[in-house]
């Protein structure tokens, strides 16, 4: 699972939180998918793992818009946004350097799911690099709440997702606190073990008086229900998403 706020930010998100070696959809040095095999991957009959990495590179092969929904029936609406972030990327980013991204770029990017593995790849550069020129320009992420009672009365169980928005909404406590790094998405055997051992973690810190934060990406697991740890993150698993985390909690 993944949130943003905007359509762009969580397509990316999800991306990532396969676990699949992508940081997004493309323009992360990842072996991309030959040229051939486009019209094949798109074909709506027979849908598989590489149609959206296959959407974009037609788009970049110069492909209309109505000739991809031809082939591969999805609505328009998609499309759009898919093709937005191949024009972003090549009037923006790609054959530029780090430096010369000022604010306005990487926010937008940022607010468009890029993660700083694509920039780094893009600009010729290093991830770490990356988030170093973010932090000098202040082009950070704050984090929001999803009320699980929908406003109707105070929640004491929200959760949490990163967004480069304005106001951050998850207020770090002064209490000591863990950070639970989850098993991300499904795989075969994972539930029983991995996710048992992260609820019994968040339990026994918990009986401790330690306060238990669980990060994760997958909404199928009891280490996620809401009520299982003091406060949940909904994020990607990648350095980048866990360190964002760390900044704000501060944990022991």
């Amino acid at each position: 699972m993944a949130i943003g706020r905007t359509f762009k930010e969580s397509l990316q998100k999800a991306l990532r939180s396969l676990e699949i070696d992508r940081y997004g959809l493309g323009a992360d040095g990842k072996k991309e998918i030959p040229d051939s095999e486009i019209e094949k991957n798109l074909d709506f009959k027979k849908p598989g793992i590489n149609r959206l990495f296959s959407v974009k590179r037609a788009f970049e092969l110069g492909w209309s818009l109505e000739k991809i929904h031809e082939v591969s029936r999805i609505d328009a609406w998609f499309l759009n946004h898919i093709k937005d972030l191949v024009e972003f990327e090549k009037a923006e980013i790609r054959g530029r350097s780090l430096e010369s991204l000022d604010v306005r770029v990487l926010r937008k990017a940022k607010q468009w799911g890029y993660s700083d593995v694509q920039l780094a790849f893009m600009t010729g550069t290093t991830e770490q690099a990356v988030r170093a020129r973010r932090a000098e320009l202040k082009v950070t992420p704050v984090f929001k709440t999803v009320d699980t009672c929908a406003a109707e009365f105070k929640a004491f169980t929200p959760y949490h997702y990163s967004a480069y928005d304005e106001e951050n909404e998850s207020i770090p406590t002064d209490r000591k606190k863990v950070i639970i790094v989850g098993g991300g998405p499904n795989r075969i055997g994972q539930g029983i073990e991995f996710d048992y051992a992260c609820c019994q973690a968040a339990f026994a810190l918990q009986e401790e008086g330690v306060e238990a934060i669980m990060v994760n990406s997958n909404p199928e697991t009891v280490s996620t229900d809401y009520d299982t740890s003091d406060k949940l993150y909904f994020e990607p698993l990648t350095r980048e998403d866990i360190l964002n985390i760390v900044e704000l909690e501060q944990p022991d």
